[in-house]
């Protein structure tokens, strides 16, 4: 591939990267909206969150055989259209709308979510550590601003003209995503390579692949659970709204440091621990600090930094157990698929869970509490995956 048009990949897969978590992070801001609007309860508005993530467990394979059959580049675009579509289908003010839209955007997601790691092995092989840092930080930097300026839209103008015009980034990255159409067709194994692909004990038959899943499943639920429910909380306490998704906002890109941080400290003496301190404090003690009656800018504003860099460490070191705790690329991708097809399931169930939990009590306390214990578990299985060897061949 020609350099202009390995810059034009990198480029258009950067716009796509950054759409793959905006049209869920954008959400969280809005929710006091919707309840108000739309006489949302709790327990519903917590599935806003919860069925991409179902999504993302359900349609991984179903999205591998389409590329099978169209290409990864068609089936990215393809797919990526639904989110389109599901986004403006959410500005119709009904719940029917709101869900249905919220289903199709966890599909296209999921798209780029599933392809775009292989696309940029396909289209950049030689560069593979630039395209990967570029995918991650596009998608958690965008994701992460999305929700400051859903926040910020939200007090000015309508939950519809805020969904549309945050939409607009989606329109533009079909568009620019078109070039990368031509000239690629499905490339189906040959029956040599088949055969000569190895085959390794099932990840799902053994104890370090289920201790694997249910770390990444709990980390990826406290992260929803807090993406979803901190505005909520602070704004019950009596902070702005503005000022709850500015602080969301803090959550999201204080983490992003620990994507160099934790693969320097992983093999390092005493590393692991400091790691595991690190995520502890952030995922335990600092949401403890959000049931402090204060408006604090100052202390919120650490406080939230602090979870951050929590949740920096937990996703950060799952992506690690992937690497280190297999044996060849086989097994890898094994683990990764296994991981987020039971761990997604594990994690949807939180958002709901704990809505329905504050809906019921009428209280953030036992929120915070449960949120507390399944991140304690968190700490305990990542202590346990460490001590277990790599996964079986």
């Amino acid at each position: 591939m020609s350099q202009p048009k390995r810059s034009w990949f990198l480029f258009s897969m950067m716009l796509i990267a950054a759409n793959l978590r905006l049209p869920i992070t954008l959400m969280p801001p809005l929710l006091p909206s919707l309840e108000k609007t739309l006489h949302l309860p709790s327990s519903l508005a917590g599935l806003l969150t919860s069925i991409p993530l179902v999504t993302f467990a359900i349609f991984s394979p179903i999205i591998v055989k389409l590329a099978h059959r169209w290409g990864n580049e068609r089936t990215v675009f393809t797919l990526f259209l639904l989110l389109i579509a599901g986004s403006y289908l959410r500005i119709i003010p009904t719940i029917a709308a709101l869900f249905l839209g919220t289903f199709l955007v966890g599909i296209g997601a999921d798209s780029g979510n599933v392809l775009v790691p292989a696309l940029i092995k396909e289209h950049v092989p030689d560069q593979i550590q630039l395209g990967t840092s570029l995918y991650t930080l596009s998608m958690l930097l965008v994701g992460a601003l999305g929700t400051a300026a859903a926040g910020y839209l939200i007090s000015h103008v309508s939950f519809g003209l805020t969904q549309g015009l945050l939409g607009l980034l989606s329109i533009m990255a079909a568009l620019a995503w078109l070039p990368n159409l031509r000239g690629h067709r499905p490339t189906p194994l040959t029956a040599e390579q088949r055969a000569a692909k190895p085959h390794y004990q099932s990840v799902w038959h053994q104890r370090s692949g289920w201790l694997i899943t249910l770390f990444f499943g709990l980390q990826s639920l406290v992260y929803y659970v807090l993406l979803t429910w901190l505005p909520s909380i602070l704004t019950a306490h009596g902070v702005s709204t503005i000022v709850a998704s500015n602080l969301l906002t803090l959550f999201q890109l204080s983490g992003l440091p620990l994507a160099f941080l934790v693969p320097y400290l992983y093999n390092r003496r005493h590393g692991l621990a400091a790691l595991l301190a690190i995520m502890t404090l952030g995922y335990v003690v600092a949401p403890l600090t959000f049931l402090v009656p204060t408006q604090s800018l100052g202390f919120l504003a650490t406080m939230a930094l602090i979870s951050g860099l929590g949740s920096g460490v937990a996703f950060n070191l799952s992506i690690m157990f992937f690497t280190e705790k297999t044996t060849n690329p086989y097994q890898t991708a094994a683990i990764s698929g296994m991981a987020q097809s039971a761990g997604y399931l594990l994690a949807a169930v939180g958002p709901i869970l704990f809505g329905f939990l504050e809906e019921t009590t009428h209280s953030w306390t036992p929120v915070i509490g449960l949120l507390v214990a399944f991140a304690l578990a968190l700490t305990l299985t990542g202590i346990v995956v460490q001590r277990h060897g790599t996964i079986a061949d």
